[in-house]
């Protein structure tokens, strides 16, 4: 016998939540083969079978929440598979399935639900979706929510606006006696729904974050004439060379690397009456995911040139997308970024992202009448925000971090010089 036990989540993971299983009491698993399907604050996981055999006994539910270590499923090397239930015969023999036409999908549902997210494996099943037949989005032709939420809601026929002749004749006699009405209200109705454990973890981090730490923001405003000049002379060439876009946000990543290097109390991280300085830099990138937030980190981004930057936030992005992060995509960071722009936000205060001290925030590009030289012109504008925690970081130490990240970004030649 073999047991299946939670498996070790991953930094300040403690706890999960039975998403779905995949095997039943009685089915034979190979060694690898995933089981049961975790869901976590940060991402949904597969556990798989250490070895080979018949799943003897189910420890756990669907929905129940359970701690690393905890036994989930015994198996047994030895046993054999239960027979298959007999089904039974119909009056009628089954028409036959039609082959798939060539070129087309012609995968079964089994064969897609193996390559479905989690998430969206779940949607479908709640609402009998056949996945067989809904076209994946992501990488690899992966199946995602966004996917199963455009089967089950499918676009809306057009309607014509053309109003049709009345006749005389169907038109109704009327009277100087009005008809009575109806009045009737359509009931109200309200849905209780369970909060995911990532959303959970995120009500209870963001309220941690404003309650342990002495959290304030400045603010500041971005000239981006000189990054967006760059990226226009240079966007087809990088695009050729790298296969990969050249964006705003490794200008950040690279700028913020410098500011930090020159304050570094906002790399750094408070453990009761300690200060810990950390010596590189893990920068994480705010991305929207499934189910909420979530904060890919760029290990050593102070080694990275712009193409890798580049590269490493576009994967990050679509592994969001796509539900395949991992957990040590997520550990760690010692600095965040988050672009609230992206979503149309023009000014906001980011919340700390604990343990860290400090979290950048950028915002919508926006044409803005400013002064230069004497002369009021059109400029490129972003407002910029630095949430900070008090008790290490000193008000003068943000306002310098924040100016110096714009100077690097007005001139970004300056980042060259930084190395």
């Amino acid at each position: 016998m073999s047991n299946i036990v939670v498996p070790t989540l991953g930094e300040s993971v403690v706890e999960a939540r039975i998403a779905r299983w995949l095997k039943k009491a009685g089915d034979r698993v190979e060694v690898g083969e995933p089981v049961v399907e975790l869901e976590t604050e940060k991402i949904d996981l597969e556990v798989s079978a250490e070895k080979g055999g018949v799943i003897a006994s189910i420890a756990r539910q669907e929905g129940e929440d359970v701690k690393i270590g905890e036994l989930l499923a015994v198996v047994d090397e030895n046993g054999a598979a239960a027979p298959a239930t007999p089904a039974v015969a119909s009056a009628a023999a089954p028409a036959p399935t039609p082959a798939a036409a060539p070129g087309g999908n012609g995968s079964a549902s089994a064969t897609t639900e193996g390559r479905a997210t989690p998430t969206a494996r779940r949607m479908a099943k709640d609402n009998d979706v056949d996945l067989g037949a809904v076209q994946g989005s992501g990488a690899a032709g992966r199946v995602t929510k966004q996917d199963v939420q455009k089967a089950i809601t499918p676009a809306p026929a057009p309607t014509s606006n053309k109003i049709a002749p009345t006749s005389p004749s169907t038109v109704a006699p009327t009277s100087s006696a009005l008809a009575p009405t109806s009045n009737k209200i359509a009931p109200r109705s309200e849905e209780r729904v369970r909060m995911s454990k990532r959303r959970q973890t995120i009500a209870r981090r963001l309220v941690e974050a404003q309650r342990t730490a002495a959290m304030l923001t400045t603010f500041n405003e971005v000239d981006m004439t000189a990054v967006m000049a760059l990226r226009e002379r240079q966007k087809e060439s990088f695009k050729k060379e790298f296969g990969v876009g050249l964006g705003i946000a490794s200008f950040f990543v690279k700028s913020a690397v410098a500011a930090l290097r020159a304050f570094p109390l906002l790399n750094a991280e408070v453990q009761g009456d300690e200060i810990v300085h950390k010596h590189y830099y893990d920068i994480g990138v705010a991305v929207g995911a499934e189910g909420g937030l979530v904060v890919p980190v760029i290990r050593d981004a102070d080694t990275l040139s712009f193409p890798q930057i580049e590269i490493a936030i576009r994967n990050f992005a679509t592994r969001a997308t796509d539900g395949t992060l991992t957990l040590e995509d997520l550990r760690g960071g010692t600095f965040t970024i988050t672009n609230g722009g992206v979503f149309g936000s023009l000014m906001s205060t980011p919340i700390l992202n604990p343990p860290q001290v400090g979290i950048l925030g950028l915002h919508k590009i926006q044409d803005r009448v400013v002064p230069i030289n004497g002369q009021a012109v059109i400029r490129p504008m972003m407002y910029v925000a630095l949430s900070y925690d008090h008790r290490i970081v000193d008000g003068r130490e943000a306002v310098q971090f924040l100016v110096k990240i714009k100077n690097f970004v007005e001139d970004p030649a300056r980042l060259l010089l930084e190395g």
